[in-house]
């Protein structure tokens, strides 16, 4: 089995599917890996390190598409670089395919087969192969981090022999793995942390890790489903609004991270809401790449409304690249060992972690999520 791992085209896109270290355990298993050339630059690998554990590094991008029985990304190929490869390849990456149709659309048309990481199910077993928690890690910690140095003024307590300085007040919505890691942060760094989440049982991780978790009633119209929430009605969010606004207003940062697979992500952050909050605030949008939790942000930009400095940046585990390549490398690593071995993949189809990550199998839509409107 030929495993190809390619350069990473997204803008600001920093990350590579497989490390050398994950590369040398394929190789010893029986694998044939490829790498193009400069694939793990942006991630401080170099090629000579791909080439020390066994990979054979190729600089012929289309080769390496046209060769290859896997082809291991981060992000999706485009179209025309999924119409390289060969009948029945296996595609691996993040794909967040509902709202991708276009490239699912390519891979049906190259007849080959597609596992989106972002799809793995969230169970137990497959706790090693969620490469979303493993980026949202560090996505909440550089969050903190990102935000901290905007901000004008440091984050803990500090007395001196001119005066006390007050600790921060920081604002996170959303208690999923991005926002609990951002409590950590804040509060390793001295910040008084404040914490929104329309799932009451999020309560006692937050109040674990020392933060304050604002009280919103809950209702019937939150739908939570493998961790995730798939749905909340404009009224909750309203309401939500309401009960956070002079917790924002108060507030030093504040930091989203709400989003809803496959839709766009929810407004928690008004206008209003950023008129309120002192001249030199700083806000921090996680969701931006999906719409953004809040009015004002800009995607890939940081921007100043209303006094408060709004950072938009897309892709945060990106600024961390060795480790979140060396995280996701595991991710996949560990993911393709259960599709797979070196002679071919097993195809279980009705096993749980296949059946719930195969979007296209051998030129055919598959995934509930879009199989309906690909063969449409």
């Amino acid at each position: 089995m030929r495993i190809a791992i390619l350069k990473e085209t997204k803008f600001k896109e920093n990350r590579v599917a497989i490390t050398p270290d994950v590369a040398k355990d394929l190789v010893n298993k029986g694998f044939q890996v490829m790498v193009e050339s400069g694939a793990g630059l942006a991630s401080f690998f170099s090629n000579e390190a791909y080439n020390a554990v066994g990979a054979t590094v190729i600089s012929d991008v289309a080769t390496l598409y046209r060769d290859a029985d896997i082809v291991l990304r981060v992000n999706p190929p485009s179209a025309e670089e999924i119409a390289m490869m060969k009948k029945d390849a296996v595609l691996i990456s993040f794909m967040f395919a509902a709202t991708n149709p276009a490239m699912v659309e390519a891979c049906c048309k190259a007849q080959i087969s597609a596992f989106s990481m972002d799809a793995v199910p969230r169970i137990s077993r497959a706790q090693k192969m969620d490469a979303l928690s493993s980026q949202a890690n560090l996505a909440g910690y550089k969050s903190v981090i990102l935000a901290a140095d905007t901000l004008g003024k440091i984050l803990p307590m500090m007395t001196t022999a001119a005066g006390t300085i007050k600790p921060a007040k920081v604002v996170i919505f959303g208690a999923g793995v991005a926002g609990l890691q951002a409590i950590a942060t804040a509060k390793r760094l001295g910040a008084i942390v404040e914490v929104s989440d329309i799932r009451p049982d999020t309560k006692e991780q937050v109040e674990s890790l020392g933060g304050k978790f604002i009280e919103v009633a809950a209702d019937n119209t939150i739908k939570v489903e493998g961790g995730y929430v798939k749905s909340v009605s404009d009224e909750f969010l309203k309401k939500q609004q309401e009960t956070v606004a002079k917790h924002v207003k108060e507030a030093d940062i504040v930091i989203t991270t709400a989003l809803i697979p496959g839709k766009k992500a929810p407004l928690l952050v008004t206008e209003e809401m950023v008129k309120s909050m002192r001249f030199g605030s700083v806000i921090l949008d996680m969701a931006v790449e999906q719409g953004g939790n809040v009015v004002g942000s800009e995607l890939n930009k940081t921007v100043q409304k209303h006094g408060v400095t709004i950072i938009g940046e897309s892709n945060i585990p990106s600024l961390l690249p060795m480790n979140a390549s060396d995280l996701y490398a595991k991710n996949i690593q560990t993911f393709l060992y259960h599709l797979a071995s070196n002679e071919g993949f097993k195809w279980e189809m009705d096993e749980e972690i296949t059946k719930g990550s195969l979007i296209v199998h051998q030129g055919e839509a598959v995934h509930p999520s879009v199989k309906v409107a690909v063969n449409a």
